[in-house]
């Protein structure tokens, strides 16, 4: 599943093709993804302009001149590309959405939304404030909302591990099963650690911890920006491109495998927890 970084690399590229675009028409090409359209959607975005294009946590919004937004879930497998048809029609089979935009340089080009597991979903939203999906999600990892007083504060009443309770969206909004075992990595600590434990102090060496993987998480982040993202399956930039940050995966999906620090002899280990594989050294990871 995308997460933070391969979303927000789509918003960037989706940004300067689509802002200030007027929607000639909305075509859904099935009734439904993970969940039903919107009532009456291709209607009520009909002639709106795309006034820009946001991220929050996993999920795409785009802002339009009707003051609704889009709001887009990527799913598993979903994807966005834009482009200028040498014919009509020039359609694939798992491309379910199809929005065809026009400004002052293009007289018609489409914006197509692709799934073919079909677990991403669409919704029309009035107010970010009250919408289910945004409304209690935490802080953006990226901002200066994340520090390691607040990630103490929102421990201190969590008994189960630390890997866990980073996927929690309503504790930081965004992070994913990729990044957070890497941050935990760099941070050097056990994934099953009880998150309470870590808030045990705000001094000594839970606090240390704590200031570790504030570091780790943000790193981990900005790297994956750099690199486009992490491209194990379906994931593709908008304009095609894979990213490359599996190449620089120090735990994740390398079970088996030595462990990167110099002077560790360990080898990466999986587990679950949850239901979602975790990977670790056991050696680093105390």
């Amino acid at each position: 599943m995308p997460e933070l970084p391969e979303v927000e690399i789509v918003r960037q590229g989706l940004s300067p093709l689509v802002t200030g675009a007027r929607i000639k028409n909305l075509v859904l090409r099935r009734p439904n993804l993970r969940f039903d359209f919107p009532a009456r959607f291709a209607d009520k975005v009909k002639d709106t302009r795309i006034e820009n294009v946001a991220r929050r946590a996993k999920y795409l919004l785009f802002e339009l001149s009707s003051g609704q937004t889009i709001l887009s879930h990527l799913g598993m497998t979903g994807n966005y590309r834009f482009f200028v048809p040498e014919k009509p029609g020039a359609f694939e089979k798992h491309d379910h959405v199809v929005f065809e935009l026009s400004d002052a340089n293009i007289p018609s080009a489409f914006l197509v939304y692709s799934d073919p597991r079909r677990f991403g979903f669409m919704d029309l939203i009035d107010d970010h404030q009250n919408c289910n999906f945004l409304k209690n999600l935490g802080p953006e990892p990226l901002s200066n909302h994340l520090t390691s007083n607040l990630l103490r504060k929102r421990f201190a009443s969590r008994r189960g591990p630390v890997k866990t309770v980073l996927l929690d969206q309503h504790v930081i909004a965004g992070l994913g099963n990729i990044y957070v075992c890497e941050a935990l990595f760099r941070a050097g600590i056990n994934p099953a650690t009880p998150a309470k434990n870590l808030s045990a102090s705000p001094d000594g060496a839970t606090g240390e911890k704590l200031e570790a993987l504030t570091r780790s998480i943000r790193a981990v982040l900005n790297e994956a920006l750099e690199a486009g993202g992490s491209t194990l399956k379906d994931y593709r930039q908008v304009e095609g491109q894979s990213g490359y940050f599996q190449h620089r995966f120090a735990v994740y999906d390398r079970e088996g495998e030595p462990c990167h620090n110099p002077h560790c002899n360990g080898q990466i280990e999986r587990v679950l927890h949850s239901g979602r594989s975790t990977f670790y050294c056991p050696a680093c990871q105390t």
